[in-house]
């Protein structure tokens, strides 16, 4: 994976682009979470990585992906949240999936799914126990971190 070059185009203009690559429903649907997102984070530093498998937003207390809340990932299928720490995060609920030591996610249909108050309860508890608060004030950086050259299709394969 190469880290991102400096570019002409500004890092708005670049995550267009990446988001240019998904079936117009997807496009809408990952800006949509963005939104939502930006709205719930502020002031968190949107790292943005554009890799083989998935296309990433991370939200960060700082610059560094280890400060990561939580990632929006997006791939043909659609948009879940990751939670870098979530297998130390109260979920009492029972609405992350996956297993290993660390991670967990929460496969979302809509972007308002994020409002729900067991998704929100999720997120605060990520806010909660970040090693490097939010920032008061202010607003966070938008952070091109990578792109990878070679990529699985943005959109779903056509049926053969």
């Amino acid at each position: 994976m190469k880290t991102a070059a400096k570019s002409a185009a500004t890092p708005e203009a670049q995550l267009a682009g990446f988001i240019g690559k998904f079936s117009p429903e997807n496009q809408a649907f990952i800006r949509s979470v963005r939104k939502a997102l930006r709205k719930r984070l502020p002031t968190a530093h949107e790292l943005v990585y554009d890799n083989y498998n998935f296309f990433v937003i991370g939200y960060c207390t700082t610059e560094r992906p280890s400060d990561a809340l939580l990632s929006m990932a997006c791939d043909h299928k659609g948009v879940a949240i990751c939670f870098m720490w979530g297998a130390k995060l109260p979920d009492p609920h029972e609405i992350l999936s996956g297993g290993g030591k660390q991670v967990r996610f929460l496969r979302i249909a809509k972007a308002s799914d994020l409002a729900h108050p067991h998704a929100e309860a999720v997120i605060r508890a990520a806010i909660d126990q970040a090693r490097a608060p939010l920032a008061k004030q202010g607003k966070g950086q938008l952070i091109i971190r990578a792109v990878s050259k070679k990529q699985r299709p943005r959109r779903k394969p056509a049926k053969a």
